[in-house]
C-alpha cells in the first residue's frame, strides 16, 4: 500500500512539473502559417493570442512587421469583435515587386476589441494575409504588444538567440520554407483554385467517356432486340412452312 501510494504521489508531482514547465510556452503570443510559408511566396498567418490573466481581459493586439524584410502585400481578415487599423510607412529603402518599385509598406497591424476582447481562459488567432515572402532569410520575425483591460502592456519583442535559452518574452518568429520549384509562387488558395479547375476537366472527360460508352451499349443493346426478333419470327415463318408442307 505505502509502494503504491508513493508512486501515485510522484507521478502527480512528475505531471503538475511537466505542467509547469510546459504551461509558458503555450502563454506565448506566436505565428503559424497555414500551410507552407514558401520563400518567393504568398501565405496566410495567423497571430495566435493567449490570455494569461485571471483579472482581466486582452484588449488590443498590435503586431510590428519587419523593418529589415518589408512585405509588398499585406492584408487582415475581418474579425467580428474587433477593428482593425493598418498603418502604412515609408520605407527607408524601397523594395521591388512583381517588376513595380514600392516606396512605402504596411510596418503595423493593430485589433482592438469592440467588446470584452479575449477574456481569461480564452485565446484568439489573428489572421493576416503576407507577400512576396523575402528568399534571402529563414525566419520573420514580427514584434507583438498586448494590452490588457487593466491597463497592463506585455511586449513579445525579444529575439531568440541560437544557442539560448527562450527569452521570458519571445517575438513571434516565422520559419520559411525553401521556394517553390519552377518559380511557382502562388498562393495556397490559387493553388487550391487550379486544382480544382483540373479536376472539374479530368471529370468532364470521364463524364463523356462515360456518356459515350453507355450509348454505343444502348445501340448495341436495341441492335441485340432487333436481331433476336428477327430470329424468332423467321423461326415461326419457317415452322408455318413445314406444317403446310
Amino acid at each position: 500500500m505505502k509502494a503504491s501510494r508513493l508512486a501515485v504521489v510522484g507521478t502527480a508531482a512528475a505531471a503538475t512539473a511537466v505542467l509547469a514547465l510546459s504551461a509558458p510556452a503555450f502563454a506565448h503570443v506566436s505565428v503559424q502559417p497555414e500551410g507552407a510559408a514558401a520563400k518567393g511566396g504568398y501565405t496566410v498567418v495567423n497571430f495566435k493570442v493567449p490570455n494569461e490573466r485571471d483579472n482581466a481581459s486582452t484588449t488590443q493586439v498590435e503586431v510590428n512587421l519587419p523593418a529589415d524584410h518589408p512585405l509588398a502585400s499585406v492584408m487582415p481578415q475581418p474579425l467580428d469583435g474587433w477593428t482593425v487599423k493598418v498603418t502604412r510607412s515609408k520605407l527607408d529603402k524601397p523594395v521591388t515587386a512583381h517588376g513595380e518599385k514600392i516606396n512605402e509598406a504596411v510596418t503595423k497591424v493593430t485589433w482592438t476589441a469592440d467588446g470584452k476582447g479575449i477574456e481569461p481562459g480564452f485565446f484568439q488567432k489573428f489572421p493576416l494575409s503576407i507577400g512576396a515572402l523575402p528568399e534571402d532569410t529563414d525566419t520573420l520575425v514580427f514584434k507583438a504588444i498586448q494590452t490588457y483591460s487593466n491597463k497592463e502592456v506585455v511586449r513579445w519583442i525579444e529575439p531568440q538567440k541560437e544557442g539560448a535559452e527562450e527569452p521570458e518574452h519571445p517575438a513571434p518568429t516565422l520559419a520559411l520554407t525553401a521556394a517553390a520549384e519552377g518559380g511557382h509562387h502562388g498562393s495556397a488558395a490559387a493553388e487550391d483554385a487550379s486544382h480544382t479547375e483540373e479536376t472539374a476537366e479530368h471529370t468532364d472527360e470521364a463524364a463523356s467517356a462515360t456518356d459515350s460508352s453507355d450509348t454505343t451499349a444502348r445501340v448495341l443493346g436495341v441492335v441485340g432486340i432487333l436481331v433476336g426478333l428477327a430470329g424468332v419470327a423467321y423461326g415461326v415463318l419457317a415452322g408455318r412452312r413445314r406444317t403446310n408442307a
